[in-house]
């Protein structure tokens, strides 16, 4: 059994989908199964010519809200069943679905303000539940964790109702023989020619042969040395090659750093083939070294950018392979699973970032307010110490009274505004 999570703005229109005809058709006999609208009368509304008047009704928390009220307040989850178990009848369905808001916190049980929800079906082995996010007494629910609670319920749903497999009994393998093979060096001659030594049979001959290495056979025994000719670009690459070969063939290879394109690829980009993860940590870079607010909602905006954000893309890749693992294997749903409800959480993450732009364009503002109030400071007393040093007046007192009079002048004088506060 899969939850999957949603956040919509427009309750009306998410009815008008479920009470439709749905994609290429598949919607067929929408019905209301279970709900609690506090009072308004649902089960009466549930009908296509009155979805306007049903979305009205459960909107009203959130209108009373007014300004408060969430951009996104209507909480919609779909459910499916193993498809390859029996369906559930409609009153097994209202019982998932209250479980469902119960386990999610839309309606615990005996809350008496909780919040207003309706389950639609529409399709074989499915419902929807739709709710919005304020509550009867004027606060809103807290969506954080509800992906993870819903998943949870639903293992346990699985488990219940008897469409969780039996772990199958591990089939023992077959113990594998390793054969003994000789070790074989690659290495850079000091001359900058590359060398085979140890290769003593056909077989490692045979494959270095294949791999471009020519055979000598003199008194010092066989061994195989790259043509002369061969570009330094190509040593490498064909001396990583030959060790491949000779590995799979099961013998050992000592390759000389220099000539394994591995290592000499994961010099350039520290995370070797893993360039994605590369290029976050060129943006985790760039975000610590922003020095203002703009320069840090620029970095971050490639994190969460609604369509092409890193986070986005995460979850679109999430997705993929939640849906690909069960085109691949009807049997490995349970990992697709686990793949969805992953998807779901950087969904949470991204509903939870929503609007922070704003504020990230707003950091700084009240540093740089106090560092040019303290250099103004500082650029008018620049001129009024100048001003009293060579005033006639001040000359005379201080001749009059002494240095202990320039002392006490100094020990009253004001401080100067504070500099900008340092982490």
């Amino acid at each position: 059994m899969i939850a999957h999570l949603q956040r919509t703005s427009n309750t009306a229109g998410l009815l008008v989908y479920l009470y439709g005809p749905g994609e290429q058709g598949s919607h067929t006999s929408p019905r209301l199964i279970a709900g609690d609208g506090h009072g308004a009368p649902i089960e009466l509304l549930a009908e296509p010519d009155s979805l306007p008047y049903l979305a009205h009704a459960l909107d009203a928390p959130v209108e009373r809200l007014g300004p408060r009220a969430p951009e996104q307040p209507v909480w919609a989850c779909s459910v499916r069943s193993d498809p390859r178990r029996p369906d559930l009848t409609d009153a097994q369905w209202a019982t998932v679905a209250h479980r469902l808001v119960a386990a999610a916190g839309i309606a615990p049980d005996g809350d008496q303000d909780a919040c207003r929800w309706i389950a639609v079906r529409n399709q074989p082995r499915q419902v929807h539940i739709v709710a919005t996010l304020a509550r009867e007494d004027g606060s809103l629910h807290n969506a954080y964790r509800d992906a993870f609670r819903l998943q949870t319920e639903c293992y346990q749903l699985a488990a219940e109702l008897g469409h969780l497999p039996t772990t199958p009994h591990p089939i023992p393998h077959a113990q594998e023989t390793h054969m003994p093979a000789p070790c074989i060096t690659i290495t850079a001659e000091p001359s900058g020619s590359v060398s085979a030594k140890g290769a003593s049979d056909d077989l490692s001959a045979t494959l270095l042969k294949h791999a471009g290495f020519q055979q000598i056979e003199d008194w010092y025994g066989r061994r195989h040395r790259l043509p002369t000719t061969t570009p330094t670009a190509d040593r490498a690459a064909i001396a990583t090659h030959a060790a491949e070969m000779l590995r799979a063939a099961r013998y050992g290879v000592d390759l000389a750093s220099s000539l394994d394109t591995a290592r000499i690829s994961t010099a350039a980009n520290p995370l070797g083939p893993y360039t994605s993860g590369a290029e976050l940590l060129r943006l985790t870079d760039q975000i610590r070294s922003a020095e203002n607010g703009a320069d840090l909602l620029q970095a971050v905006d490639h994190l969460l950018h609604p369509e092409h954000g890193a986070l986005e893309r995460v979850r679109e890749a999430l997705e993929a392979a939640g849906e690909q693992i069960t085109d691949l294997d009807d049997e490995a749903y349970q990992l697709a699973d686990r793949f969805d409800v992953a998807a779901e959480f950087v969904s949470s993450a991204q509903s939870e970032l929503v609007g922070s732009g704003g504020e990230l364009g707003r950091i700084g503002n009240a540093r740089q307010s106090g560092t040019e109030a303290w250099e103004r400071s500082s650029a008018l007393s620049g001129p009024r110490s100048a001003a009293l040093a060579t005033s006639p007046a001040a000359a005379k007192v201080t001749s009059v009274l002494g240095a202990g009079a320039a002392d006490a002048r100094a020990a009253v004088r004001p401080s100067q505004a504070p500099g900008p506060r340092t982490r």
